[in-house]
C-alpha cells in the first residue's frame, strides 16, 4: 500500500516521509536515503523549461523572495498574480552597470543652445560696444515690434522674440548686410523657418550675378561639350529626330529687382546657423499656384506634388515667400513717394522713397478706411515676374531662321499688373469675403490704441500703424486662402491615336494562286523583254 507520502517509490521525492521517522525523534533514520531524495527533488526543480527557459526552483526562490520582502496581506489568495509579477520580471530591461542613464532635460538643452547666442565675440562688455550694436541702422528692433504687434495679440512670446533678436544681431555681424527685418515665422510639420529679410551691400549683389553668371557660362560649355558628343553618335547612326520645340525658358528676374529684390536668411531655431535661400524663378512660382504643400522644416526635402515642382523645398519656400510679400506687404498712404514724376507714369517702376512731408492719419481714420493704406511691393503677375518680357524674342542673327516663332510671339499679349503704390481698397475679395480686415487694438483707450491690418487672402498676414511707425509680419503655413476645397491640376489627356489611312494599313496575304499568277506574269514579262531585245540586236 501507499503511505502518507506524495512520492512512489520510483520517483525522486521519495524516502522524505517514512513511516517510521518522527520530528521528535533525535536521530533521523537513513541520512544517506533521505539526502539523496533531496538531491533528487533539487534536480527535478530545476529542470528548465524548453518555452520559457525559466526553472520551478528559482521561480519558487523569487516568489518567496518577493513575498518576504513585500509581505503583503493575504498572500495566499494573490500568489497567483505574485508568480505573474515574478515571470514578467525576468524580461525588463536590467542595468549593466550600477549607474543609471543620464537623462538631460529640455530645458538644458534648450538654454545650451541659446547660450550661444549671449556670447560677444571680443569677451568685453564695454557701454561703448553696446551702443555701437545698438545704433547700427541695419539691426531692426524686434522687442519694439513685438511690442505693438502684442497690443492686438499677435506673435511670439518675449523670451523667442529676444532670442530671434540676437539671432539677427549675429547674422549682420557675419553677413555684409546693408538693412534686415524680421520677415516673419512659417510653420512646418516637423519644424518651423524663422525668415530675415536682408538687403546685401551694394558690391555684394554685382558678386552673386558674377557667380552665377560663371556657373551659367560652366552649364553652357558642358552643354557644347554635350551636344558635340550627340553630332558625333548622330554622324555613327541617326535616329529620327522629334520636331517637337518645347516652350521658351522664362528667365528670372535680376538680383535687387523684382521678387528678387531681397535675400531671405532662413534658420529653424535662434541660434541655428542661417542660411540663404536662393533666388527664385518665374516657374517656380507659376508652379507654386498650383500646389498645396505643408513643410517639413528641412530645407534639402523633396516637393513631390503634381504638376512637378522644379526644385525642392527650399526652393517652394522662397517662391511662397515672394506670393506673400507681393499680396501683403502694406504701408499707410502717402508714406513711400517716387523719386520722378516720370515714375509715376511709369508702371513698371520699382523704386520708391520715404515722403518727408507725411503726415500720419489717426488711427480711427485707418480703421474705418482701406484707402488709407497702399502696397509698396509690386504684384506677381500670372507670367511668375513682376515685369512682364516676351520670351519668343531673340537675336537679330537668328531673325531669318525663325520668323514662325517671331510671329507666334507677337500674338502674346503684354501682362500688365497694378502699379506700385496702389490702394490696398482695389483689391478683390473672395467671394463675401473682403480682402482685408482693419481694426483698433482697443476700444477702451483710443487715444493710445494701434491700426491693426489682417489680411484674408493670406491667412497669418498682419500689419500695424502708429503715427509714423508701421511694421508687417507673418505667422502661419505659408498658404493662400481658398474658400473652396484645394483641387489639384488633373494631368493631360491620352494623346490621340494616329490617324489609319492607306499608308500604314495592313495588307492582305495573297493565296497560293494570287502569287502563282503574279510570278506566272512576272516570268511572261521577262521573256518578253529579253525578245525585245534581240530584236533590237539583230536590227543593229
Amino acid at each position: 500500500k501507499r503511505g502518507h507520502g506524495p512520492y512512489q517509490p520510483h520517483e525522486p521525492g521519495y524516502g522524505l516521509e517514512q513511516p517510521a521517522y518522527s520530528p521528535y525523534e533525535d536521530e533521523i533514520p537513513d541520512p544517506q536515503a533521505r539526502m539523496l531524495a533531496i538531491k533528487n527533488a533539487k534536480a527535478y526543480l530545476l529542470k528548465t523549461s524548453t518555452k520559457s527557459g525559466l526553472n520551478l526552483y528559482d521561480h519558487f526562490a523569487n516568489i518567496l523572495t518577493k513575498i518576504l520582502d513585500e509581505q503583503p496581506t493575504n498572500t495566499v489568495d494573490i500568489i497567483e498574480d505574485i508568480s505573474k509579477d515574478v515571470k514578467c520580471s525576468q524580461f525588463r530591461k536590467k542595468m549593466d552597470t550600477l549607474r543609471d542613464e543620464h537623462f538631460i532635460p529640455p530645458t538644458f538643452q534648450a538654454a545650451e543652445k541659446y547660450k550661444a547666442l549671449f556670447v560677444k565675440e571680443g569677451g568685453g562688455e564695454e557701454e561703448e560696444d553696446l551702443e555701437e550694436e545698438m545704433g547700427q541702422p541695419s539691426l531692426p528692433n524686434v522687442m519694439e515690434t513685438a511690442f505693438y504687434f502684442e497690443q492686438a495679440g499677435i506673435g511670439l512670446n518675449k523670451d523667442e522674440c529676444y532670442y530671434i533678436f540676437l539671432a539677427l544681431k549675429n547674422l549682420i555681424n557675419v553677413q555684409p548686410i546693408q538693412t534686415c527685418r524680421f520677415w516673419g515665422k512659417i510653420l512646418g510639420l516637423e519644424m518651423n523657418y524663422i525668415i530675415a529679410e536682408v538687403q546685401l551691400q551694394e558690391g555684394e549683389e554685382d558678386k552673386e550675378i558674377a557667380e552665377e553668371g560663371e556657373e551659367i557660362v560652366g552649364e553652357g560649355e558642358k552643354e557644347d561639350e554635350a551636344e558635340e558628343e550627340d553630332e558625333q553618335k548622330a554622324k555613327e547612326a541617326e535616329p529620327p529626330k522629334s520636331t517637337y520645340k518645347p516652350p521658351p525658358e522664362i528667365p528670372k528676374e535680376a538680383n535687387g529687382t523684382g521678387t528678387n529684390k531681397y535675400v531671405y536668411f532662413v534658420c529653424n531655431e535662434p541660434g541655428n546657423p542661417w542660411v540663404k535661400l536662393p533666388p527664385v524663378t518665374p516657374a517656380q512660382i507659376v508652379c507654386a499656384r498650383k500646389i498645396k504643400k505643408f513643410f517639413t522644416g528641412r530645407l534639402d526635402a523633396p516637393v513631390v506634388s503634381f504638376p512637378p515642382f522644379p526644385g525642392n523645398e527650399a526652393n517652394y519656400l522662397r517662391a511662397q515667400i515672394a506670393r506673400i510679400s507681393a499680396g501683403t506687404h502694406v504701408s499707410p498712404t502717402g508714406f513711400y513717394q517716387f523719386a520722378n514724376e516720370d515714375e509715376e507714369e511709369d508702371e513698371g517702376a520699382d523704386t520708391y522713397e520715404k515722403n518727408p512731408e507725411f503726415e500720419p492719419p489717426p488711427v480711427a481714420e485707418m480703421v474705418e478706411s482701406l484707402a488709407t493704406w497702399a502696397h509698396h511691393v509690386k504684384g506677381i503677375l500670372k507670367q511668375g515676374r513682376c515685369v512682364w518680357i516676351n520670351p519668343s524674342q531673340k537675336s537679330e542673327e537668328n531673325d531669318e531662321d525663325e520668323e514662325e516663332e517671331e510671329e507666334e510671339g507677337e500674338e502674346q499679349q503684354e501682362e500688365r499688373g497694378p502699379p506700385l503704390l496702389t490702394l490696398i481698397s482695389e483689391d478683390e475679395g473672395m467671394k463675401d469675403i473682403p480682402a482685408w480686415t482693419a481694426k483698433a487694438s482697443t476700444d477702451l483707450i483710443p487715444k493710445y490704441s494701434v491700426a491693426i491690418l489682417q489680411s484674408n487672402r493670406w491667412p497669418g498676414a498682419y500689419a500695424f500703424a502708429s503715427g509714423r511707425k508701421f511694421e508687417n509680419i507673418y505667422f502661419g503655413w505659408g498658404h493662400k486662402y481658398s474658400p473652396e476645397n484645394h483641387t489639384p491640376e488633373l494631368p493631360p489627356p491620352a494623346q490621340a491615336e494616329f490617324p489609319s489611312g492607306p499608308g500604314i494599313t495592313e495588307t492582305v496575304d495573297p493565296t497560293v494562286e494570287e502569287e502563282t499568277a503574279f510570278k506566272a506574269a512576272q516570268e511572261e514579262a521577262l521573256a518578253e523583254a529579253e525578245e525585245w531585245e534581240d530584236e533590237e540586236g539583230e536590227d543593229d
